[in-house]
């Protein structure tokens, strides 16, 4: 059986399990383990303390969550490693999914290791549901959430789900741990962190990852795009995805060559899920799309500090984007892909303007453009907290997606 270990944890085919359990068989009975859930049913994962209401007959299933209400879905003293979470409100519309955020600490943190809209803490943006399965999340019929992401802890766990929306919610949920005496080696703490381009200008990329310090890991990312109509079908996709590791300023280690080459596809791009990459959203009527990488066969490690960033760069013919930039948006050329090579046109000197008539026609040009993009970056740090800024405000979270469908 396949296994693939990273920083306490192993990948077993598409599960994972925690390194204190060993390398084990599916069929090995570990010592010393216990296995727990949380729920409204059992809200202390105590033993023996389920189902206590209405004489055990589905007493306390679900919960009303109003405006401006939050709820701790867990809070437990020990030990412990979360192998699973599932829940589904009753009205999954895009502006719920950007306003009701997730909240997690580890350890008596202060500050949560995760703050996410819902919706896209459980891999998938734009505030639209969808069937998709990947290795961390999955949506079986596009109707409720679940992430298997291994969430590790040493003596306590809090997860608070926020309401900031408008409309008042039924939640259902579980949060599934094994619970342990202690963890045979030190662990690295799941972090999850979203973000919008809204400070992103022109030829200025967008950062899926601000600069976090610390020795982890970048475990990938999910990544919506909602492209600005000034630019009509033009492709938005050109933009390489870059890792700035340990210490790297104007240039970074690792680079891509595209952004659907990122999520491993190629020429366009259409909708697919897959383990490690997908893109379960193609929306090219609306010119939206969402896409995730994980980077769990191919670990993205980190000593001191890590920075990942895309570029808001498109590609089209010469007279597109001459229409684009007569109707007001936002272009600069970057290349032009000619019969005899590329002309990388932020090398050339007195090159002309795409309005000069010696700019060559019907070829591929390369532009940096400003569209609507968000992401959710997740990592692992060997702190429970970091230097990251707070969630983005509501009204900033809302842009471009209300009455999305």
């Amino acid at each position: 059986m396949n296994r693939l270990i990273f920083k306490g944890l192993i990948l077993i085919g598409c599960c994972f399990v925690s390194a204190d359990l060993g390398a084990q068989e599916l069929y090995d009975l570990p010592v010393g383990k216990e296995t727990r859930w949380v729920s409204l049913e059992n809200p202390s994962a105590e033993k023996g303390r389920g189902a206590l209401e209405n004489k055990g007959a589905k007493g306390r299933a679900s919960v009303w969550v109003g405006p401006g209400e939050k709820i701790m879905l867990m809070d437990y003293n020990g030990c412990g490693i979360i192998n699973r979470i599932w829940m589904t409100i009753i009205d999954r519309n895009p502006e719920a999914l950007r306003s009701i955020k997730l909240e997690m600490y580890w350890d008596n943190a202060d500050k949560p290791a995760v703050s996410v809209p819902l919706g896209d803490f459980f891999g998938i943006g734009l505030g639209r549901m969808t069937t998709f399965q990947s290795a961390l999340f999955s949506s079986p019929e596009g109707r409720s959430f679940n992430s298997y992401v291994p969430m590790p802890f040493t003596k306590h766990a809090r997860i608070v789900l926020v309401n900031e929306g408008r409309q008042k919610q039924l939640l259902f949920y579980d949060v599934n741990f094994t619970k342990l005496k202690k963890h045979a080696k030190k662990i690295a703490y799941f972090h999850a962190y979203w973000s919008n381009s809204a400070a992103a200008g022109l030829a200025e990329d967008f950062e899926i990852l601000p600069r976090v310090k610390g020795e982890g890991r970048f475990l990938g990312t999910n990544i919506s795009v909602i492209t600005d109509n000034v630019y009509g079908t033009t492709w938005f996709g050109e933009g390489e995805v870059k890792a700035y590791l340990d210490g790297d300023n104007q240039h970074p280690t690792l680079v891509g060559t595209g952004t659907e080459d990122y999520i491993g596809s190629a020429w366009n791009l259409g909708p697919f899920s897959q383990l490690y990459q997908g893109a379960p959203i193609v929306d090219k009527e609306k010119q939206q799309y969402a896409f995730y990488r994980y980077h769990i066969p191919d670990p993205v490690y980190f000593n001191a500090d890590c920075k990942v960033t895309i570029q808001q760069m498109g590609g089209g013919g010469r007279d597109l984007i001459r229409g684009i930039a007569k109707a007001g948006g936002k272009v600069k050329p970057i290349s032009v892909m000619t019969q005899k090579g590329m002309v990388k046109l932020m090398e050339e000197t007195g090159f002309p303007d795409i309005n000069d008539d010696k700019f060559p026609a019907d070829e591929w040009v390369n532009f940096y453009r400003v569209d609507n993009y968000s992401a959710t970056a997740y990592f692992y740090l060997d702190s429970p907290q970091s230097n990251l800024p707070a969630l983005a405000p509501l009204e900033q979270r809302l842009k471009g997606i209300k009455n999305n469908k």
